[in-house]
């Protein structure tokens, strides 16, 4: 199955059941969204920050409420997911966990993630940092510098790998 960095697949955010805590936090997030703007929309708002509170301490992850973030987000293990609430994320990304993206000190700015992006656990992408389409960043990786469209970055700090090599 080819998976799109442009088309948001909203099929893979729908919970499965009940007991589905990271697509019950993103689904929280996509509500307060919603409402965002509408007049008196108050007591339904607080209300979702309510559930993304509690589904936020379920997961262990700190998904920001207005953070932007593209349709199709796949968080299969939010426990530790970190996410600044000024972050752009594309369609259709793999987060896994322990991931954080923020803000890093002394520079201003933070990532802007591409679409189709996986995010391998443990990672850490840092500061004003411009993560391209389908690229791959590896496990324990910490991100500083920008990374092409179709890359693969390991390590720390991370390096760009010849993708036909790295897999």
């Amino acid at each position: 199955m080819i998976v799109s960095a442009t088309v948001p697949d909203w099929g893979r955010e729908k919970p499965r059941r009940y007991w589905d805590p990271p697509r019950r936090l993103l689904r929280a997030v996509r509500d307060y969204q919603a409402l965002s703007g509408r007049p008196l929309a108050g007591p339904r708002r607080a209300l979702i920050v309510l559930r993304h509170r509690f589904w936020s301490v379920i997961t262990g992850a700190e998904i920001h409420l207005t953070a932007s973030i593209g349709g199709g987000l796949l968080v299969p293990h939010p426990n530790g997911i970190v996410i600044h609430p000024e972050v752009t994320i594309g369609p259709n990304c793999l987060i896994f966990q322990q991931v954080t993206l923020g803000a890093r000190a002394g520079l201003a700015g933070v990532p802007r993630i591409g679409g189709h992006v996986d995010i391998g656990a443990g990672a850490k992408i840092l500061g004003p940092v411009q993560v391209g389409d389908n690229a791959v960043i590896g496990a324990n990786a910490v991100v500083l510098q920008d990374v092409p469209s179709g890359a693969v970055a390991v390590g720390v700090p991370a390096r760009l790998l010849d993708r036909e090599n790295a897999i």
